[in-house]
């Protein structure tokens, strides 16, 4: 899972980059300080493979990953190139998902690029850019099905037909994602890369005084997840300072400190389970002497797929999987135990994994 973290300059961006990843990316009070995208890979917290630790002391033990790519500040004419807008567009038509950061506290020590604090103007800036960009993509897209048609290929008429109606979409400043498709008009719509076709989830970045169980009703926070109930979009608050202090705690004192702010999860927790769900991703895991480790993948998949990500040779020769859920074996402690209560299942090709299956699977090649 690889997830961009956007937004105008000196909103935040890169100091929760550098709280999430502790990977340490230059935060300094001017535009364009991030000019590369600076990319980190960040566990995915799981109590789960603690308890499995426990039971198993493992050699090793492996988390599910995700990776961030923190992405140079947007100004508006990006989509013709303005500031880093090439650079900007590209890298974010390779990321899975979208982390709209927007500024949503008052600090007359940090410079708005606008010159005021506006989430809704501010998304709209972001989100003009990326229509406009995608209006250009699919103006060259529905010309060149249209030659095709012409030629004799008719397969091209209902692309070039879906492309006008989705750019008709778009002239109304609307994203891609707010369009209803069918399954087959979304096949099609997949192989055109379209910037606004990605989920976004909103991260309404906080000042740390105001961090607490009342933040939601913050006005500028309400002005954001305004904008993302119309879109069908998701909303998390965050303070990125708060988050930056966080990140070299140690566990329990994190903890202590989580407690005493009222807000039970860090920032990259609920970005990461916001991620999860924004996505349709679940993990499975795997659990012995030699590792414990979670695998993730999209809800729906079935048993040889899943199997698949550890190994090919897993998916084709798959015989069956010895499944059983976690809270099954966390209950009653050993894996014999749950064998002996019939809690131990064998699935076959059709099995649809779920959450936190603990899984061994047989095969033969």
């Amino acid at each position: 899972m690889k997830l961009g973290i956007v937004g105008l300059p000196n909103v935040g961006k890169s100091t929760l980059f550098n709280a999430i990843t502790r990977a340490g990316a230059q935060a300094a009070n001017y535009p364009f300080c991030t000019i590369e995208p600076n990319t980190g890979i960040v566990p995915v917290p799981d109590s789960r493979l603690d308890v499995l630790a426990e039971m198993y002391h493992p050699k090793k033990v492996t988390p599910a990953t995700v990776e961030f790519v923190d992405i140079a500040g947007l100004v508006k004419g990006a989509s013709r190139g303005e500031g880093l807008g090439n650079k900007f567009l590209s890298h974010i038509r390779e990321c899975d998902a979208i982390v709209h950061v927007v500024r949503c506290f008052e600090d007359e020590n940090i410079i708005h690029v606008d010159g005021s604090v506006d989430p809704a103007r501010d998304i709209d800036v972001i989100q003009l850019e990326l229509v406009l960009a995608d209006m250009e993509t699919l103006q060259r897209r529905v010309e060149k099905a249209q030659r095709l048609v012409k030629n004799g290929d008719k397969k091209q008429a209902l692309e070039a037909e879906l492309g006008q109606r989705l750019l008709k979409h778009l002239e109304e400043g609307k994203p891609a994602r707010t369009y209803p498709l069918n399954e087959d008009e979304k096949a099609i719509t997949a192989g055109w890369f379209l910037l606004t076709d990605k989920p976004v989830l909103y991260a309404a970045n906080i000042a740390e005084d105001e961090v607490g169980p009342d933040a939601e009703e913050l006005p500028f926070v309400k002005a954001v997840k305004e904008i993302a109930q119309g879109e069908g979009s998701q909303v998390f608050v965050i303070s990125a300072q708060i988050e930056e202090e966080i990140a070299n705690m140690e566990p329990e004192e994190k903890a202590e400190f989580l407690e005493e702010l009222g807000i039970g999860q860090s920032g990259l927790d609920r970005l990461i389970n916001a991620s999860y769900e924004l996505l349709g991703l679940i993990s499975y895991l795997t659990a012995g002497e030699d590792e414990c480790r979670a695998w993730t993948i999209t809800r729906g998949t079935k048993a040889p797929q899943a199997a698949g990500k550890i190994h090919t040779d897993f998916e084709r020769g798959f015989i069956r999987a010895e499944v059983v859920a976690f809270d099954d074996l966390n209950e009653l402690g050993t894996m014999n135990a749950c064998k002996e209560k019939g809690l131990v299942r064998s699935e076959g090709k059709e099995y649809v994994m779920k959450d936190g299956d603990i899984v061994l699977f047989r095969f033969n090649v």
